[in-house]
């Protein structure tokens, strides 16, 4: 269920009505994002309609926009898409693949904005990382500048976008969580709820949906290192990905593995565990980062970038290599150093409320979105 939103769309005058396209085959961080922010711009008259894929995987989603006051609309093709968006005051596209961009944005009337939260350098070994920041900025770079304004989440993003995409003329908009329902447990809720979750030792959380840059594969052997601590896994199961990194966790026979699948209750599981890893290979702005980081959590990931903006080195985490007996050995420091660890979360948790609360956000989008962009001829 969604947070309310403190507004009412009949006595609000509609002073802008946005339409939001997104190709999304399911649920990830993109359509979250979404849905935590377009409810909230309706106190400014911002009227969104997200149009949604006929997917059974995005019902849930469509559902929690509706509650949330935002309309949805669903689609079969995406060519349809110019039409139906057609007597809307914007456009904005949120796309997971190339081809939506180079067949959706010259058809689109004008203004349309570029809401990217594409994770563009994926560190990978070599070759194959050379390989990707070769080819895969460029994909999208030239349908970008169809679009008469871009945006992105996360400073590193925008750095990278002007350098490597050259594409001069790009804004963030960092990520933002809500710090009130992602927030550190009190003692007895913690005690509850770990009982309720079966959390009975060092237990470490390992969200995110299953793809290969996400490195749920370097999490099973973390946990194969380091049999003494538990490992949840929280994401969509449905996967390829996640079908595999579930059976190779099975024939490795760790004990010490769960796998829950897809969850909506991400805020208590945040409270009962004890540290988050993300050994991920590839990240715009992670909300899972920082919605542990609100939680209280300490986390352990990778020191690529976009994790490097927001978990500062033995401050509010740990980065390191993506080496499994490394992250082993850094989350068996935080096991064995409560006082340690506690302070991390409490550091991370300042962190996020001095820089990325929804609040900071959703200003930024409203401020993008009442700046009228120059549209193209």
């Amino acid at each position: 269920m969604l947070d309310p939103v403190q507004s009412d769309s009949t006595t609000t005058p509609t002073r802008l009505r946005v339409a939001v396209l997104t190709d999304a085959p399911r649920v990830a961080g993109s359509e979250l994002w979404l849905l935590d922010v377009l409810p909230r711009l309706r106190p400014d008259g911002i009227q969104a309609t997200v149009f949604l894929r006929v997917e059974e995987k995005l019902d849930g989603l469509a559902e929690r926009f509706e509650e949330g006051g935002v309309t949805v609309q669903r689609y079969d093709d995406l060519r349809t898409l110019p039409e139906l968006s057609r007597d809307f005051d914007l456009r904005i596209v949120q796309g997971w693949t190339p081809g939506t961009y180079r067949t959706l944005l010259p058809a689109l009337r004008s203004p349309r904005i570029v809401i990217s939260h594409d994770q563009l350098d994926f560190h990978y070994l070599q070759p194959l990382r050379l390989t990707y920041r070769e080819t895969y900025p460029w994909t999208k770079a030239a349908p970008f500048r169809q679009a008469d304004r871009l945006v992105t989440v996360s400073e590193w993003a925008g750095a990278f976008m002007r350098r490597d995409m050259r594409l001069p003329d790009v804004q963030v908009v960092t990520n933002g969580v809500k710090v009130d329902r992602f927030r550190p447990a009190t003692p007895e809720d913690r005690a509850a709820l770990r009982a309720e979750f079966g959390f009975t030792r060092f237990t470490v959380l390992v969200p995110g949906r299953f793809a290969p840059e996400k490195n749920q594969w370097a999490s099973v052997r973390a946990a194969r290192h380091a049999p003494e601590l538990d490992f949840v896994f929280v994401g969509d199961m449905d996967s390829s990905v996640g079908t595999l990194v579930q059976g190779y966790a099975a024939r490795l026979g760790l004990r010490n593995v769960r796998f829950l699948g897809r969850r909506w209750d991400m805020p208590e599981l945040y409270r009962a565990a004890d540290a988050l890893l993300q050994p991920t290979l590839a990240e715009n702005q992670s909300l899972v980062t920082l919605e542990a980081m609100a939680s209280g959590l300490p986390v352990v990931t990778t020191d690529i970038p976009a994790q490097a903006e927001l978990v500062q080195d033995g401050v509010t985490g740990l980065t390191v290599p993506a080496q499994p007996d490394v992250l082993a050995r850094a989350l068996r420091a935080l096991a064995a150093h409560p006082e340690r660890t506690q302070e991390f979360g409490r550091a991370a948790r300042d962190f996020v409320l001095s820089r990325h609360t929804l609040e900071h956000t959703v200003a930024k989008v409203r401020d993008v979105l009442l700046t009228p962009p120059v549209a193209h001829a």
